[in-house]
Formats: structure tokens, sequence, C-alpha cells
């Protein structure tokens, strides 16, 4: 007998503890990271080169984002069969995202004016040019009035085919109210796009098996083009940046869950893998489809992910409005030019309109900045040339920020809303409930269950409660369905 051959009545032995580790996605996002650091450092010129790995990573899974926050906007709104509610859940997440997003500005400004990294370079201004600069940096840029103009796609499917949430966000939104107003002729739609996200997560799921690849690309490209030299050359501004992102995190971050009655670090260790992803990518968009089911399986309702977190992407940046303030500043304090009390808050007011819109893209910020730094008279654009090299090294701290922002914001607007379970919320972030291991070795929640009667648009009877048993069907993926009352 082989000993690949097992007896009669024997069972074959589990893998080995190393095998297991390495099949998880965060670990083997981690030693892609490292691996992709090493080569950047060993390697420069090949590191430099292995930036289509990170680039390819990204736009296969922008290529799934619009649809993916299409199908669950959609249907979330459809189930809900509320048109109240959606605008209520809307205007509780909008009214967090500017209060959060306003207290991240205010502690960025209150770090880099206690600590001043610029203090002492004293560069002269007319030294500066803009040669270099990424052309978004220097172009003009759009009033309030194109932004909102922006918003609205030249048709219902170039939305679809963009790279702009925004959009999205809104034919989403018409969409669903279209389902609802539409009654029983909407029902058949509604099911088939559940269907649809359905197959688009799967979709997910296999790209994402890419996210090491794309991590190690990265990694090497921004060690390798950039160096360790210019992190070492303005490593005060760098370090206070991160260290003033983690105190956001911990404890303006950590209070808000502690409020809701959740803990911090246990959510941090449940979005474990999609942190390491953007760690190695320097983005936030490649975790968005994974994070909007990690959310519906820690027990958010289906509608209020579907809403809040998408539109977090546009409007609930903390990483990038931490930025923001400081990277102003800091470029004011370099060049010399002493900015008064008023016209910090001056800039901070623009810093609330610049930084929307500014999508989860790696370098997203820089471009955002040099909107506000145009906008204003205090500072020249010409001077983001001090901080271009090191942007890229910034950018890691904007995206794991930001993600953990939008996690935690979702979960309090679902909290606030009565969308929360948090019985299930406690276990899944104990581990008692994990997601659930899908074939591939990728986790997914376990397939949603179809809609019942009483939970279709446009049927009064029994409507509270179908709408309460189809939002904790949709966030309990390892429970037993609720059956619909009516």
């Amino acid at each position: 007998m082989s000993r690949n051959d097992a007896a009669p009545g024997t069972v074959n032995a589990p893998p080995s503890r190393l095998r297991r580790v390495l099949s998880l996605l965060y670990v083997q996002c981690l030693v892609g990271v490292l691996a992709g650091a090493a080569v950047g450092w060993l390697w420069p010129s090949f590191g430099a080169e292995l930036k289509p790995l990170g680039d390819g990573f990204i736009a296969l899974v922008r290529m799934m984002i619009a649809p993916v926050i299409f199908c669950t906007v959609v249907h979330g709104i459809a189930s809900m069969g509320n048109a109240r509610a959606v605008g209520r859940v809307s205007l509780k997440a909008l009214i967090y995202f500017e209060v959060l997003t306003t207290v991240a500005m205010v502690i960025g400004l209150v770090v880099v004016n206690v600590v001043q990294p610029g203090s002492g370079l004293h560069v002269d201004p007319s030294t500066l040019t803009t040669k270099g600069l990424p052309p978004e940096a220097t172009a003009s840029h759009e009033s309030l009035s194109a932004f909102l103009l922006a918003m609205i796609p030249d048709t219902l499917l170039s939305a679809l085919t963009g790279h702009e949430i925004l959009p999205v966000l809104l034919i989403s939104v018409l969409f669903g109210f279209g389902l609802n107003a539409a009654g029983e002729a909407g029902a058949g739609i509604t099911q088939g796009v559940e269907k649809l996200s359905r197959v688009l997560f799967t979709l997910i799921r296999w790209i994402m098996r890419l996210a090491p690849i794309g991590a190690f690309g990265s990694m090497a490209f921004t060690i390798g083009n950039y160096g360790l030299d210019t992190l070492r050359h303005l490593f005060l501004l760098v370090g206070s940046f991160w260290l003033t992102a983690l105190f956001f995190v911990l404890v303006v971050l950590g209070a808000v869950m502690r409020v809701n009655g959740l803990r911090l670090l246990p959510f941090l260790r449940y979005i474990k893998e999609e942190l390491l992803i953007v760690l190695g990518t320097s983005s936030s968009e490649p975790v968005l489809p994974r994070m909007m089911a990690k959310l519906q399986h820690v027990g958010a309702s289906k509608p209020v992910v579907g809403i809040t977190l998408p539109a977090g992407y546009s409007f609930n940046l903390d990483g990038t409005a931490i930025y923001l303030t400081m990277g102003s500043v800091f470029l004011a304090q370099a060049l010399g030019i002493d900015l008064s009390l008023t016209q910090q808050l001056s800039m901070l007011a623009v810093m609330l309109l610049t930084s929307k819109g500014a999508a989860g893209v790696t370098g997203s910020g820089f471009i955002a900045l040099a909107a506000t730094l145009s906008a204003v008279p205090h500072v020249p654009v010409a001077a983001l040339a001090l901080i271009f090299g090191i942007d890229r090294f910034m950018s890691e701290a904007r995206a794991l920020t930001s993600v953990i922002g939008n996690g935690v914001a979702t979960l309090a607007v679902a909290k606030w809303e009565g969308q929360l379970d948090e019985e299930r919320a406690r276990a899944v972030l104990r581990g008692d409930l994990p997601f659930t291991a899908a074939p591939g070795g990728d986790r997914t929640p376990s397939p949603q269950p179809e809609p019942t009667p009483a939970t279709r648009p446009g049927e009064a009877e029994g409507a509270e409660e179908a709408e309460e048993a189809a939002s904790k069907a949709a966030a309990g993926a390892d429970r037993e369905p609720v059956p619909a009352a009516g």
C-alpha cells in the first residue's frame, strides 16, 4: 500500500499548521508586501518596473465596483419598501460624515501646529516649479456647481462604465425608488438584481485571490521608485501624519464603537485581510465589495450597508481630511508663511468641499490637496513639489484610516437606525461566527434568502414586520431566515 492510499476506516490527516496559515488571504498579502519591499530595496530599478502588477489588480477590482454598488444599493432600497426610511438613513449618514470629517481635520490642524514639521526648512518660493507634478494637480479645479453637475451622468449606462462613485450612487438611488414605485412590476427585477449581485461577488472572490500579487507589485514599485532616503528626508511629517491617523482611529473611532456597544480592536481583527490589501495597494477601492459583504455578515442590514458604505467612499474620507490639513500647513511652514487662525479655518472650510468625491484611488488625496491650495491664496500650488516624493508613503495611512472610518460609520448608522443585530455583531467579532468558507479558499457570506412575498415593494399589509424580517435575514448569513409576518 502506498503512503497516499488510506486504509479502510481511516481519515486523511489534516493539513499542516503552516499550510493552513499560508492559505489565509491576509497572510499571503503580508508576505506579498514584505517581499515587494525587499525587492524594491535590493533591486530598485526592477522593483519600479513591477508597477503594472499593482495597477492591473486595482483595475480588475475597479471594473467590478460600479455594478456591485448599483446592485447592492438598488436591492437595498427596493427591499426596504419605504422611501422615508431610505431618506432617514441617508440623512443620518451624511450628518455623521460631516461631523467626523470635521473632527479629523481639526485634529490634523492641532497636531501640525504643535509639532510644526515644516519649521526650519526655509524654502525659497521662487525656486519652486510645478514641473514634474501630475497634470491633475496643476489643472483648474471645478466650482461647487460644476461638482454637483458632474454627479449627473450623460446616460443611465454611462455611470456604470465610468470611474466615479457619485454618479453610480445617483442612478442607483433613482432606480431603487423606481422599483419601489412600480410595485409588483418591479418585484421580478428586484429579485433579478439580487441574483446578479451574487454572481458579481463570486467574480470578486476570484479576483481577490490576486491581491497578494497586486500588493507585491505596488510595494516593490513604491520602494524601488522613491527609495527609503526620501522617506527619511521628511520623516517628521510622515511620522506625525501616521501617528495622528493612528490616534484618530484608536481614540475617535474607538469612542464611536464604544458608544454603539462594540469594540474597535476586535473589529480591526475582523477586517485584517482588507487592511493588508489596502496597505499593499495604497488604495481603499479594492476592498469595497469585501467590506460590504463583511459588514452584512457582522449584523448590519443590507440596505444600510448598501447606502452608507459606498457614500462614505466619497463623503467620509477621514484619512484624506487629516492629510489635507497637515499637508497644507506643513507647506506654509516650509515656505515661512505665517498662517493666522482665521486663514487656517478658512482653508478648513474649503477642505470640507475639496475632500468630497476624492474616492480611494491612489494619489487622489494629493489631487485634493492641490485643489485646496488652488482655491485659497495663502500657499502656492508649486509648493506641492516638496511633498510629491513622499506622498506615496502617506497614501497608505490615508486609505487605511478611511476604510476603518467607513466601516465604523456603517455600523454606527445601522445601530442608530435599529438595523444592527448587536448580539450577532458581538458573536462575529469574538470569532464565534466566522465568515463562511467558500470554494476557492476565500470567505464570503452565505447566500441571502429569496425575498418573501411580504417583502416585495408595493404591499402594505405587514410592511413593518416584513422589513424587519428582511433586514435580519440579510444580516444573518449563519442563521435561519426569519419568517415574514402577514
